[in-house]
């Protein structure tokens, strides 16, 4: 028997968003900017002044990256300051020496491409050259990590979507490690990947969690492919949609399954000074840490919980960190519903959506989840588990 027609939940149907060029300042980087302005009260000096610092710098590359996906992804010409894909690669790199991942319908014998660059500590990007593609490590830890979660990410793509990269056409992997001093984040700034090494008071290094590095290259992906809007209810998506393959790379690099998985996204970024276990909770939104320096997790795990904030940066383009909790929860539940490995059954789902098409710039939840149900019949048949997982996921979490 099929699943019962989807009946939105109110609140998720909520007015669609005006659009991006409207919009203040687009910031979405790993870390939540309500997590740096509590950071940017704590009484250590260096450590507040660079939270306000990184706010600050935050707001300006992301209103970047806005543009770049308004142009239509990998498009920069013509932007003042772009960097092409030429001009992040510094000296042609020898040929890729790493194995190739199985043939594939998008790319026979495709191999990742991978360039680390060093920005010193300084906020000039790219940096540097210090890692090409099949080079041999270094002895810099942070670059070494983003190689391997570089790799990692791409490996997902390919092994599980046949997918070469994030635009699906081989695009060089650019990541530069050591940005700024005592940076809280790491982005994806429209064209590379940007690391910071963290306050080293209550955050770690940023490379240090591969789900991190996956989450911010997805948003990649996401530009490449949905585009989806940076405020309300779309936001929400696209910051789930990156927690939700930024889990995944993680669970194929230790090899576990969706019931063996923690769902926890940014576990080891914060130091032992923090009473938490990660940035969010994907099995259990809100419960990621309670700190008196940082707060307590803000995460919705259902539409009772969500918060129609004003769609600005002070409150984080409509709370787009805080309501995807609640599509963050969905993909659980679907994943753990279906069994199995993550990617190979609400991943698989999640991925056909983003790339299929048929998903607005401006989805609502109840857009997705209806998308994400026609999905599924495609694939695995009227009457499925899998579409029956997928349709109750989201009735947990009071979508539909």
């Amino acid at each position: 028997m099929s699943p019962r027609p989807v009946t939105p939940h109110p609140s998720s149907r909520m007015p669609r968003p005006a659009s991006s060029g409207t919009l203040a300042p687009v910031r979405c980087g790993i870390t939540p900017p309500y997590l740096l302005e509590q950071l940017a009260l704590v009484d250590e000096p260096e450590v507040a002044d660079a939270a306000r610092r990184a706010i600050i710098q935050d707001q300006g590359i992301r209103d970047r990256r806005e543009v770049f996906t308004e142009r239509g992804g990998g498009d920069h010409r013509g932007l003042p300051g772009a960097m092409t894909q030429a001009t992040l690669r510094g000296p042609a790199p020898a040929a890729p020496s790493a194995p190739s991942a199985p043939p594939s319908a998008t790319g026979v014998g495709a191999v990742v491409k991978r360039a680390i660059h060093d920005a010193g500590h300084t906020t000039t990007l790219p940096g540097p050259l210090v890692r090409k593609e099949g080079a041999p490590a270094t002895s810099d830890v942070a670059a070494t990590e983003a190689y391997d979660g570089l790799g990692a990410t791409w490996g997902l793509l390919h092994t599980a979507y046949g997918r070469d990269s994030l635009d699906g056409k081989g695009l060089l992997l650019v990541a530069s490690v050591h940005y700024d001093t005592g940076y809280d984040n790491a982005f994806w700034d429209g064209t590379q990947m940007v690391f910071g090494d963290g306050d080293g008071v209550y955050f770690n290094r940023f490379t240090a969690a591969v789900d991190v590095i996956g989450h911010e290259l997805t948003h990649g992906m996401t530009q490449f492919t949905a585009g989806l809007t940076y405020v309300a209810q779309p936001g929400a998506l696209n910051e789930s949609v990156s927690d939700c393959f930024g889990s995944m790379v993680k669970q194929m690099v230790l090899g576990q399954s969706a019931a063996d998985a923690d769902w926890l996204i940014g576990q080891g970024l914060f130091t032992s000074k923090v009473n938490g276990v990660a940035l969010r909770s994907m099995k259990a939104p809100g419960t990621a840490y309670d700190d008196p320096k940082l707060g307590k997790d803000p995460q919705a795990g259902d539409m009772d919980g969500y918060q129609d904030l004003p769609h600005d940066s002070q409150h984080d383009n409509g709370g787009v960190h805080t309501n995807s909790g609640i599509p963050n929860r969905a993909f659980y539940l679907a994943a753990t519903g279906i069994g199995g490995t993550s990617w190979e059954g609400a991943g698989q789902v999640w991925y056909d959506v983003l790339t299929g098409g048929k998903i607005a710039k401006d989805a609502q939840f109840a857009d997705f989840a209806q998308l994400t149900i026609d999905a599924a019949t495609a694939r695995f048949g009227a009457g499925s588990s899998q579409v029956t997982a997928v349709h109750d996921a989201w009735t947990t979490v009071k979508v539909i």
